[in-house]
């Protein structure tokens, strides 16, 4: 099984929800009560979203003093809650005939260069479509029981939406070998994104904890305490629009660490998320900017993970890859270039 280290890197492992049952204690204090029990509760506890509160109360999963609340309108009391929050059952992924570009491939590893739009492994409410269905059929049973059920071979995450490179173990041997390498770091990761506006100084390193956002439980955020600790050096390799006041950029990403949404809460805490970001993206890019994203079709993050370097966990060979920007992200930086 692979470290937490290695499976966190610019993942979409918010998706994933723990396969292990827990009981959570929570209380709610007199001031936070008198509302409605679901709405304190939800409030309270960030982890869970306020339809997952709702849901386990109708299942008769959240008590107070050992009474079952099932009433979700009903006034919340302060006092001591129990939530009992059941395991989830990994479905066995399916294969799927899905096209996959391989930059590589032997018996103990596969390299792709990943698509925007697919996700890496099945998750709940979505179980189709995903890279580990297309390696399934790709690779046969070969990937069976590596790296658990819903997510056999994986090694490490990149999201649905980041295109490029990407490594997946095809034995136990490799899957360890893999999982060590990320977990000491020991791996050579860069990242290309399209920013709003350029970070300053145009040459860095950005470093702040991260964790889950208690304001949005899809989100991640820096923090002052608590979190993981995430470092991403960057660079400014090409400024666009004005010199003075750059209106986008381009901006190589070089991991030190790889945590959930590492780059794109780090460039965003410089005031330079990457453009079309729906979860970080905050402001507004500059109206040329913005035609020609609508030109390019860029729908998603511009962020692109180019480079793959590491030593082969059997052979000890070293292996390099680079991945090209795909089109959406290839033709938006040529739109930049003429501002």
């Amino acid at each position: 099984m692979a470290s937490d280290a290695a499976l966190e890197a610019e993942d979409d492992g918010l998706e994933l929800e723990t396969c292990g049952s827990q009981v959570i204690a929570f209380t709610l204090m007199a001031q936070d009560a008198g509302g409605r029990v679901d709405k304190a509760l939800a409030a309270g506890l960030p982890e869970l979203s306020r339809g997952r509160v709702q849901a386990l109360m109708a299942e008769g999963r959240i008590r107070l003093a050992g009474r079952p609340i099932t009433d979700v309108s009903a006034r919340a009391e302060a006092g001591d809650y129990e939530i009992d929050i059941p395991a989830v059952q990994p479905a066995e992924p399916q294969a799927e005939n899905i096209p996959l570009a391989v930059l590589y491939e032997d018996d103990q590893l596969i390299v792709i260069d990943k698509p925007p739009g697919i996700a890496m492994h099945p998750a709940p409410g979505s179980q189709n479509g995903t890279l580990v269905n297309a390696l399934l059929h790709h690779c046969g049973q070969s990937l069976s029981g590596i790296g658990g059920v819903a997510r056999p071979g994986i090694v490490h995450r990149i999201d649905k939406e980041t295109s490029g490179v990407v490594v997946v173990a095809k034995s136990d041997a490799a899957h360890q070998g893999l999982s060590a390498l990320f977990a000491a770091h020991d791996i050579d990761r860069l990242y290309v994104a399209l920013t709003r506006g350029a970070p300053k100084p145009l040459r860095g390193t950005i470093e702040g904890a991260i964790a889950r956002s208690t304001h949005d439980r899809k989100k991640m955020a820096l923090v002052k305490s608590g979190g993981r600790h995430a470092i991403t050096h960057y660079a400014v390799e090409q400024a666009f629009g004005p010199a003075d006041k750059p209106s986008a950029a381009r901006v190589a990403c070089r991991l030190e660490t790889g945590r959930t949404h590492q780059i794109r809460v780090h460039l965003a805490s410089k005031g330079a998320p990457c453009l079309g970001d729906p979860v970080y993206g905050s402001g507004t890019p500059t109206e040329p900017v913005r035609r020609a994203i609508a030109e390019a079709g860029l729908t998603r993050q511009a962020l692109h993970a180019a480079v793959l370097g590491f030593r082969h966990p059997t052979t000890g060979e070293t292996l390099r890859f680079e991945s090209p920007l795909p089109p959406d992200m290839a033709r938006l930086e040529a739109l930049l270039g003429e501002l």
